[in-house]
């Protein structure tokens, strides 16, 4: 049956790759225009990711969700693919149950070759288990379960009040301490309001941020033009913003025409860095990479004229 579904994957790519080209709407890019070379990921810390890459908190809660669903072969093409169309950002999370099985997938696979995005859960609900334990114990679990020495980025994961950074100094002061000693590359939080953007615009401790964006205003903090700023305050202040829910948290994934204006809305703005997505199939992935690639394409065009 992998054989099948290799087979399968293929034909399906070629096919897609043939339409596209003979549409014009893939053409050969230059190397500042690939979509996945390598972007720094803001000013303040001194990753360099791929401007896109795999989400894995698709509908994600108490460490299950649909991607898992699929079962180890295909949840490992997911990874696989995404490796292999050089798109090296994947992100996770402790409430998303992920971490045993993107090790899985990417055993064997230099470790610096890819980009490890973590968070740890610290509300009361979410997880199987009540205790939250500090995050210096948590990461220490996450590092087994990744079977690495080092995570590249731990955040601290769903972040809506405005004082967070004063109620959460302890876990954030832990958290420094793991990137002085190595065991992190940078921290940092996601983000789930407004004002939890602008606290992270405002904060000096904080690497690198996720926020919701796309151009529809889906499963996002507010609508666009409210939105946009906070990020925009974000990346100003030197901070790494990757780009979450892009597709509305896949409730416009079957509808081309809005993906690809939400790919080419977010790859157009100058405060994202890269963006991740939940992607459910290979060919989804394969699909939104040459996408992305006539997003970043148009605008180059843009600013020539």
């Amino acid at each position: 049956m992998k054989m099948q579904r290799r087979e399968f994957l293929e034909t399906a790519v070629a096919g897609t790759a043939g339409t596209l080209l003979a549409s014009g709407e893939v053409r050969a890019a230059p190397a500042e225009l690939d979509p996945t070379a390598l972007v720094p990921l803001g000013k303040q810390c001194k990753l360099k990711v791929s401007r896109f890459g795999l989400g894995t908190g698709y509908k994600a809660w108490m460490r299950k969700s649909p991607q898992l669903d699929l079962g180890p072969d295909k949840l490992d093409e997911l990874f696989q693919t995404t490796y292999d169309q050089n798109a090296r950002l994947f992100d996770m999370a402790d409430l998303y149950g992920i971490h045993a099985h993107a090790a899985r997938a990417l055993a064997g696979k230099p470790r610096d070759s890819y980009t490890l995005v973590s968070k740890f859960w610290w509300r009361e609900k979410g997880l199987p288990e009540t205790a939250r334990p500090d995050v210096d114990v948590a990461v220490k679990r996450y590092l087994k379960e990744l079977k690495t020495d080092y995570i590249d980025v731990v955040q601290m994961h769903c972040m809506t009040e405005p004082d967070w950074p004063k109620k959460l100094r302890k876990q954030m002061d832990i958290l420094a301490d793991l990137k002085q000693k190595g065991i992190i590359r940078a921290h940092g939080v996601s983000c789930h309001s407004i004002a939890g953007l602008e606290a992270a615009a405002a904060e000096p401790w904080v690497d690198v941020v996720h926020a919701r964006i796309n151009p529809y205003g889906k499963r996002m903090d507010g609508p666009p033009d409210k939105v946009v700023p906070a990020i925009k305050k974000v990346h100003d202040a030197g901070k790494g913003v990757i780009a979450i829910k892009v597709i509305g948290c896949g409730d416009y994934r079957d509808d081309p025409e809005n993906v690809q204006n939400a790919i080419r809305f977010v790859a157009g703005l100058d405060c994202v860095d890269a963006m991740v997505v939940g992607f459910m199939s290979p060919v989804e992935i394969i699909n939104f990479k040459s996408r992305l690639n006539k997003a970043l394409a148009a605008g180059q065009k843009r600013d020539q004229v």
